[in-house]
C-alpha cells in the first residue's frame, strides 16, 4: 500500500433522499457519469437503496439513492420509508434533492429535522431548472429552502442537461473526510450485474405499460449468458394479479 496516497485520500457516504419523483435516480446517474438507478415518470420507481461511486484523485464519494419519502399505505411502503430513514442514519452526509417552482413539502421538513437530530452535514440540490420558466422564483424558493435547515451548499441542477452538475460534485467532494477509500477506484457499484439487469427490464415495464401495471410487479434474472458480441438475459417478471399478466 502507498502510504502517502492513503494518507492524502478523502472519502464520504452520501445519501440522496427527498420527496418522489424529484430526479433523485437521475443526479446518481449523473454524479457517476454512467447509468445505475433506472428512471421512469413515476413517482417511487427506485424501491431499494442503490449504491454508487465516484472517485477522482484523492476523492471518493459513495451515493445511496433512495425510495422518495413518502407517508406509507402499505408494507411496501413501510419498507421504503424504514430504507430511507436507516440510510440517513448511517452516512457522512446528505443531498436532498427538491424541485424547482414547487413548495417545501412535508417530506422536505422531516428530512431536515432529521439531519438536524443527527447534526448532518447536508447540500440541497433544487433539480429540473430547465423546466423553470420564471427564474425568478428560484431565487424565492433558494431564500425559502435555506431557511429549513443550515446547508453546506445551494445548488441549482437539471439532472436531464447536466447544468450545475460540476458544481453540485464539487460542493460535496468538500464534505469527504480524511481516512483513505472504500472501493478500487475503477469500482461503480455495489450491485451485482443480474440486479442492474432485473431493474432495467423493471424500468422498461414502468415506461411501456404506464398505468396498466402497479409497482407491484417484480423482476428476477434467471440467467446471464454470452453470446458472441450479445448477452442473453433470461429474467422472470412477477406481477402481484393474474390480471396484470
Amino acid at each position: 500500500m502507498d502510504t502517502q496516497n492513503y494518507q492524502n485520500e478523502k472519502s464520504a457516504f452520501i445519501a440522496i433522499v427527498g420527496r418522489p419523483n424529484v430526479g433523485k435516480s437521475s443526479i446518481l446517474n449523473r454524479l457517476i457519469g454512467t447509468k445505475l438507478a433506472i428512471v421512469s415518470s413515476k413517482p417511487q420507481t427506485t424501491r431499494t437503496r442503490i449504491m454508487g461511486v465516484w472517485t477522482e484523485g484523492e476523492v471518493q464519494l459513495v451515493f445511496i439513492d433512495t425510495p422518495g419519502l413518502i407517508k406509507p399505505k402499505n408494507s411496501l411502503g413501510d419498507y421504503m420509508v424504514k430504507s430511507v430513514t436507516q440510510s440517513v442514519a448511517g452516512v457522512d452526509a446528505c443531498l436532498l434533492v427538491t424541485e424547482a417552482g414547487t413548495k417545501i413539502s412535508k417530506a422536505d421538513e422531516e428530512l431536515a429535522a432529521r439531519f438536524r437530530s443527527l447534526g448532518l452535514p447536508a447540500v440541497l440540490a433544487i433539480n429540473k431548472i430547465d423546466l423553470l420558466e420564471d427564474k425568478s422564483l428560484l431565487m424565492q424558493q433558494i431564500e425559502s429552502l435555506s431557511k429549513l435547515y443550515d446547508f453546506d451548499a445551494v445548488v441549482p441542477v437539471s439532472a436531464r442537461d447536466g447544468n450545475g452538475m460540476d458544481a453540485l460534485r464539487d460542493e460535496l467532494s468538500r464534505l469527504a473526510q480524511p481516512g483513505g477509500h472504500f472501493f478500487s477506484e475503477d469500482t461503480l457499484t455495489d450491485q451485482p450485474e443480474r440486479v442492474i439487469a432485473a431493474e432495467i427490464v423493471r424500468e422498461k415495464i414502468l415506461r411501456f405499460t404506464d398505468k396498466e401495471i402497479p409497482h407491484g410487479v417484480a423482476v428476477v434474472t434467471e440467467s446471464m449468458k454470452e453470446r458472441g458480441d450479445l448477452l442473453d438475459i433470461d429474467a422472470t417478471i412477477y406481477c402481484e394479479r393474474d390480471t396484470h399478466k
